[in-house]
């Protein structure tokens, strides 16, 4: 039963539908539920720090059900997409036009690449596969090289594209996350590459894979509905790409792993990301917001992720934090204080 209160990510899906067959305000739904009924409830609801005892861990941890509600947002996905570029052709006026964009955009952020982050982090091919197919959707296929090889290896240090520095500005975050990281995947995969000795030219270079896979889903998208269409998918996709980065920027704001005597980074800690504990946010974004524990072990399955007291917490959660992370002054006034906490 535990399981099945991560099907409260479906409740996303759900308001998109409603903007797709709905004109007017309404058509904002998503928007409206993401960052305002979501937060709103955060603010008021208990926090749950409440952690799985060893017992409980190994059973939840074999308990298929929770990579099964994972698996599930796949064709929702695609579903949802495939109906996103029938219905926008035909959108008209202004006001829907921008509403179902910005339902879709948030879409393909929550479920398109945060749960393909999750089956990103898999050992198992398949689960990368799909992973990798969500990520797709939303034009964002480069983050899996470089978020298992790059981010989780130079978190919480200057050489990391994804943490975001003191007093660094979210929309130049935006800007340098997501084109250094672009860099970086395919620095990642050449050197992958070259010790095996292989060219970087090579079939299993996964940037020339997912180049090629970007260039026909946006070719077909063009050959069949049309140029605007495809602009509209690309507004889309480019909302959740910013929801993406604007997440990688309020998880490790200003936190900084210190350099030994021999000038090498100590290992990765629990303090080294930040944590929230909200339940509706936690639950609709599969635990991401217990964000500590991933990166002290990245291979850890979203249900059994932990809670700890040494990890630095956030004053609300993930929604509510990307709203304030949108407004500088508000946000470095709150967060650099917290940062003189720690």
């Amino acid at each position: 039963m535990k399981a099945l209160r991560y099907l409260m990510v479906f409740s996303v899906p759900l308001t998109v539908y409603i903007s797709f067959t709905s004109s007017g305000w309404i058509t904002f739904l998503t928007l409206i539920y993401v960052f305002g009924i979501v937060p709103l409830a955060d603010f008021f609801l208990k926090v749950d720090a409440v952690n799985f005892n060893k017992e409980q861990e190994e059973i939840e941890k074999n308990n298929k059900l929770y990579s099964s509600i994972l698996y599930l947002t796949l064709p929702t996905q695609i579903f949802f997409l495939v109906w996103f570029l029938f219905v926008i052709q035909d959108t008209l006026n202004i006001i829907d036009l921008i509403g179902r964009i910005s339902a879709m955009g948030i879409m393909c952020g929550v479920v398109g690449i945060n749960v393909g982050h999750e089956l990103g982090h898999r050992k198992n091919r398949l689960e990368q596969l799909l992973g990798e197919i969500l990520l797709l959707t939303s034009l964002e296929t480069h983050f899996l090289p470089y978020h298992n090889a790059g981010h989780h290896f130079n978190v919480a240090t200057p050489e990391d594209a994804a943490t975001a520095k003191k007093n660094e500005l979210l929309y130049v975050f935006w800007v340098r996350s997501q084109i250094m990281s672009y860099i970086e995947a395919w620095k990642i995969e050449n050197r992958r590459l070259k010790t095996s000795e292989r060219t970087w030219f090579h079939y299993q270079n996964r940037m020339i894979i997912y180049t090629i896979a970007h260039i026909i889903l946006l070719s077909s998208i063009y050959f069949f509905f049309g140029l605007v269409v495809m602009l509209y998918f690309l507004a889309a996709a480019t909302i959740g790409i910013l929801l993406l980065e604007t997440v990688n920027y309020i998880e490790h704001y200003g936190l900084l792993r210190k350099k030994n005597k021999f000038g090498r980074y100590e290992r990765v800690r629990h303090t080294h990301s930040w944590n929230s504990n909200h339940v509706i946010g936690k639950l609709v974004l599969f635990n991401l917001s217990r964000h500590s524990d991933h990166h002290y072990n990245g291979s850890k399955h979203y249900q059994i992720l932990k809670s700890l007291p040494e990890s630095p917490q956030m004053p609300t959660g993930y929604p509510g934090m990307m709203l304030l992370s949108l407004i500088p002054p508000i946000w470095f006034k709150l967060m650099n204080k917290k940062l003189q906490e720690i």
